[in-house]
């Protein structure tokens, strides 16, 4: 990974941790459920919808188990114990949501004798908003983990890159090296090669004047033998 990328995953990260606190509000809003129009509580979060819808039925399934309803999206709970908000069983419908900042988390509470509201039971609905707060911040605090591993795995990648670059860096000075070796061995070859060629045509050059050396005794050896030839045919 360049270091440009790395930096703005990182600066991701960062901003992530400064905005944290503000990224899941609640607030109380109606919805209609298969046509009834219901009063809830709504948590959002600037988080994908799928993670979130995932998460959030994991929650419900690990804490409720079989009592826990799905149909089309809409998940219900009958006779449960939420003991953070009531003590006596309650009656819950839920629904994940995408929307265009994130995901909404709504739900409907019925607490046997009021619904949950901000000012007819402002009790339950404070520890309600806790609980959803507490689901958000455990989402977050996840992703925020896997942009963390993710920046983690990114930096080991991007220093062992820089090792190979150093290593690759030491192999090209050796590179160089072993060619400033070769041309000195190469140039010490050129001066062996010049030694030896002068050395030749030196003895082409001594070799001509053998070679005059010898037509000359040629030469003499004929006039002695001719000299010899002619007091042979002057005896009487």
């Amino acid at each position: 990974m360049k270091r440009g990328l790395l930096f703005s995953l990182l600066l991701v990260v960062a901003t992530s941790v400064t905005s944290l606190a503000q990224k899941s509000p609640v607030d109380e809003t109606d919805m209609a459920i298969k046509g009834i129009p219901r009063k809830g509580q709504r948590v959002s979060m600037q988080l994908d919808s799928k993670r979130v819808e995932e998460s959030w039925k994991k929650q419900l399934d690990e804490q409720f188990g079989n009592k826990v309803k799905s149909d089309k999206g809409v998940y219900s709970m009958e006779g449960v114990v939420i003991e953070s908000i009531a003590k006596t069983p309650v009656r819950v419908i839920t629904k994940v949501d995408a929307v265009p900042t994130g995901t909404t988390v709504w739900w409907s509470i019925d607490l046997g004798n009021a619904y949950l509201s901000k000012e007819a039971t402002p009790v339950q609905w404070k520890a309600a908003e806790g609980y959803l707060k507490d689901f958000a911040r455990k989402l977050y605090r996840e992703d925020l983990a896997i942009q963390v591993a993710t920046a983690e795995k990114s930096l080991v990648q991007s220093q062992d890159q820089h090792m190979s670059v150093i290593a690759k860096a030491d192999a090209i000075k050796k590179d160089i090296e072993k060619n400033k070796q070769k041309k000195m061995e190469i140039q010490q070859q050129l001066a062996q090669n010049a030694a030896e060629l002068q050395q030749y045509n030196n003895q082409v050059d001594l070799n001509l004047k053998e070679q005059e050396a010898a037509r000359a005794d040629i030469v003499n050896m004929r006039v002695a033998l001719e000299a010899v030839k002619e007091r042979l045919n002057k005896i009487e």
